[in-house]
């Protein structure tokens, strides 16, 4: 089996790390206005700062994640991320907790440009993807089950991301670093990386953009869930977690099948209608009064979110294979994702966790169009240029033999076989 077909373990690793900061985000908003002298709409500010730093880092790294070396980044990232949420666990001094949020936002956002830079030079980004938002929403749905059982306070859900960002360390010794000379034929075309344009730009500006919102509208919903389940639906924390658990247990057979179904469907059904879906997931789930709506809205979004998701980040790495517009999209996601908590924050202030739910629903639906036309005008990749080069190959003009329009045989076979191949085909 070559090298390119062989699981890259390491980027699924870093996937995880980097994705799980905002997977937790509901149980880490609230621990924080009930640990802390903080207000709901305060707590969520701490978590929009969190994964606003987050969205920064990407937007930052974008193109130059090979250049500076995809080892000693993804390490960078990973001791920024345990430092910082480390340090937010530790104490109880608002200040610092900001802080430390902040700093760990900025690994995180670093963590996951290494990852969607080398995801997107895969032969099958789709595949590593759906591996990495496998092992993330394995590792979210066991602690919402456990952190309920560790006793209150603000810093579990945080020193949760800052261990995991630890025992990732060890991998990044699989990544290549800066300068460290590339295999001949790598699908991504580093050497390249930093000199080619982007391609597909209108395109990639277009998913940017439906992105922000669509992570937006999902993240509105997802940093106040926590609070539609305590407050209007009158549940424990601990059968909120339980709902989030199981929730995210119906994610992983959602990636497991968007992993088994790969491409047979293309991209644009699946985004397009699974856009239409999570639009009446969440009016559901916004609208829920006791346990049985409540779990039902919960375990549908969660269910088919992952894999709308998975087909997205298949989509941004197609548009360009040297992982730029993988990085930019994912920022763009990390943008609206950072002003996911504060905008559920005050549009349930204002109108209430119902018709805050119907303005985030027809939000999705308004964006399900350019998303899907993205999906129908780009279904190849980027060709790389210069990746092959054209050799001319001066033929002299002999007439052929009288044997060389014989019968098929064994004698003619091997002739062939001497002229040389054929030309190559990708």
């Amino acid at each position: 089996m070559s090298a390119r077909t062989t699981t890259p373990w390491p980027l699924v690793a870093l996937f995880t790390a980097g994705y799980l900061a905002p997977y937790l985000l509901p149980t880490t908003v609230g621990r924080l206005s009930a640990g802390l002298p903080l207000s709901t709409t305060e707590a969520g500010s701490i978590g929009s700062a969190l994964l606003l730093s987050s969205a920064t880092a990407g937007f930052l790294l974008a193109s130059r994640v090979d250049r500076l070396g995809p080892r000693g980044l993804a390490r960078a990232g990973l001791l920024l991320a345990a430092a910082g949420y480390g340090t937010a666990a530790v104490t109880t001094t608002i200040p610092l907790v900001v802080l430390g949020a902040i700093v760990g936002g900025l690994g995180s956002g670093t963590i996951t440009s290494v990852a969607a830079t080398g995801i997107a030079g895969q032969r099958d980004p789709h595949r590593t993807t759906t591996l990495g938002l496998l092992g993330v929403s394995a590792l979210a749905g066991a602690l919402y089950l456990t952190i309920p059982h560790l006793g209150p306070g603000h810093g579990h859900p945080l020193a949760a991301i800052a261990v995991t960002a630890l025992l990732a360390l060890p991998v990044t010794r699989r990544l290549p670093a800066a300068g460290a000379p590339e295999a001949p034929h790598t699908p991504a075309g580093r050497a390249l990386r930093a000199t080619t344009p982007l391609p597909h730009r209108r395109a990639g500006l277009v998913l940017a953009a439906a992105m922000l919102c669509w992570s937006l509208a999902q993240n509105s919903l997802w940093g106040v869930s926590g609070r539609i389940g305590l407050q209007q639906a009158g549940l424990t924390e601990v059968t909120v977690g339980a709902v989030f658990a199981v929730a995210l247990g119906a994610g992983l057979l959602g990636v497991i099948g968007a992993g088994a179904l790969g491409q047979r469907l293309g991209r644009a059904l699946p985004i397009g209608a699974g856009t239409a879906l999570i639009a009446g997931c969440i009016a559901l789930s916004a609208a829920a009064t006791d346990l049985t709506s409540f779990a039902t809205g919960e375990i549908a979004w969660n269910t088919v979110y992952p894999v709308v998701l998975s087909y997205v980040i298949g989509l941004a790495a197609s548009l360009d294979q040297r992982g730029r517009w993988a990085v930019l999209v994912g920022s763009a996601s990390s943008l609206g994702t950072a002003c996911g908590p504060l905008a559920g924050s005050l549009l349930s202030a204002r109108v209430g966790y119902p018709a805050m739910g119907v303005i985030l629903a027809l939000g999705l639906l308004l964006i399900t169009g350019p998303m899907t036309a993205v999906a129908l005008r780009t279904r190849r990749p980027a060709p790389l240029p210069q990746e092959h080069p054209v050799v001319e190959i001066p033929l002299d003009a002999v007439p052929a033999p009288r044997t060389a329009y014989d019968t098929a045989g064994p004698r003619q076979a091997t002739a062939g076989a001497a002229a040389g191949p054929g030309p190559a085909s990708r």
